[in-house]
């Protein structure tokens, strides 16, 4: 969305709720783009991140097939050969 800056200064609020929302909020001076309005992205603490990854790792955990291998995962479609079965 582009807006004038002298039109964007009554509806600030609605501007800065859209930016949050994704929206791409571009104010324009006589016509040409000046700024964008842009959210900003909550910074993750180390603690917290650490918090999710060890709950990703657990979870991944808990999801892997016991024997399970990735780099023989398909090796039933192929016969002794290589050749598909």
């Amino acid at each position: 969305m582009r807006i004038s800056v002298s039109d964007a200064k009554s509806q600030l609020t609605e501007l800065v709720r859209r930016a949050e929302g994704g929206d791409e909020v571009v104010l324009t001076r006589h016509g040409h783009p000046a700024v964008r309005l842009v959210a900003i992205k909550p910074v993750i603490d180390r603690k917290t991140r650490g918090t999710l990854m060890r709950k990703l790792r657990a979870a991944a955990v808990t999801k892997a097939v016991p024997g399970s291998d990735a780099a023989r995962s398909q090796d039933e479609l192929y016969d002794a050969d290589g050749l598909p079965g």
